[in-house]
């Protein structure tokens, strides 16, 4: 479809069967064509076979990498992992060298862990291992490519390092409002979701426009952190890449940075908020500017540069009095 996939586990989860049967008629030539999964799956099936057969090189990805005895696996819903890494005569195998694993000890619980906190099951259909190649069954010759890309770097940050904790269950996709909403071509990276808002800057590099965005892209509502099965605190993660991300903007911006609006307001902000009697003056100050704004009990639209957090919701306009008013004023002398 020339399309990069839309979720870690279901790459094509963004289209439907009607879709689907349109594509596979458009490009396989498939003639008179339902739109059942069975006579979808069919076709794909006669179509992949006959390319597995005919390949003289497969390269696949790789799960898990048990260091104790040099095995490789790969875990899979469809069984097209397993005709790559046995079919071709020579097999290639790239995998990040966050994917090892000390001993089968520790491979048996992440089994446990993935396809339940993946697709809700027990056990995966389709679990491959091998250990370099045997004789007379599968490729003759395998290379195994330990890949770094910025993963020591990542390694090296006591806050991101977390990052690489990942199995690529996609759990945090699942529950993620932002996803939900955008789908996963809005991030624009291999990695979507909470994960790849905290995973693809840090492979790439901080100073990238649009891999900087993505620490943004949240709520840090922290949903992705509570189904997290190996507790990854992406949403700390998030926080920490986006310091990472102004502190960049400042040091590549020099003098002509500390005269950005954005940054002459998040350091008022900041002053206010670390100053008890300054933050309550300012509450006063606030109160008594918002009412011309007030319609209904909410403010649904501000002026100027602030009409963008208006544009898309309303604000809760500030109470006529606050607790510690409150308090003073009722409990002060108790």
């Amino acid at each position: 479809a020339g399309e990069t996939s839309s979720h870690i586990l279901v790459p094509a989860i963004h289209k439907n069967r009607a879709e689907i049967r349109e594509l596979f008629m458009e490009r396989l030539g498939a003639k008179d064509l339902s739109d059942s999964p069975s006579d979808l799956t069919e076709v794909a099936r006669l179509y992949l076979r006959e390319k597995f057969l005919a390949a003289r090189v497969g390269i696949s990805g790789a799960n898990f990498a048990v260091a104790e005895t040099g095995t490789v696996c790969v875990v899979e819903s469809e069984g097209n992992g397993r005709m790559c890494t046995t079919l071709p005569p020579v097999l290639v195998t790239l995998m990040g060298i966050e994917k090892v694993i000390p001993a089968w000890r520790d491979f048996e619980v992440f089994m446990q862990l993935l396809p339940r906190s993946s697709t809700a099951e027990r056990m995966n259909p389709y679990t491959s291992f091998w250990t370099g190649v045997s004789e007379g069954d599968g490729p003759r010759e395998f290379h195994l490519v330990l890949m770094d890309n910025g993963r020591t770097d990542v390694l090296a940050d006591e806050i991101g390092r977390q990052t690489l904790n990942c199995i690529r269950c996609s759990a945090c996709l699942n529950v993620c409002p932002v996803y939900e909403r955008t789908g996963g071509h809005a991030y624009n990276s291999v990695y979507p979701g909470p994960i790849g808002a905290i995973l693809t800057p840090q492979l790439v590099g901080i100073g990238d426009p649009g891999p900087d965005s993505l620490p943004y892209a949240s709520s840090l509502c922290g949903a992705c952190y509570q189904v997290c099965p190996v507790k990854i605190n992406i949403p700390e993660v998030l926080v920490h890449l986006r310091g990472r991300v102004v502190r960049h903007k400042q040091d590549r911006g020099g003098p002509s940075q500390k005269l950005d609006p954005e940054n002459i307001a998040m350091q008022t902000v900041a002053r206010v908020f670390s100053d008890p009697q300054l933050y309550e003056r300012a509450q006063r100050l606030a109160r008594v500017g918002q009412w011309p704004f007030v319609r209904g009990g909410s403010i649904g639209r501000l002026p100027g540069r602030l009409a963008g957090w208006t544009a898309v919701r309303d604000l809760k306009p500030i109470p006529r009095q606050t607790f510690r008013e409150w308090w003073k004023r009722n409990r002060g002398s108790a």
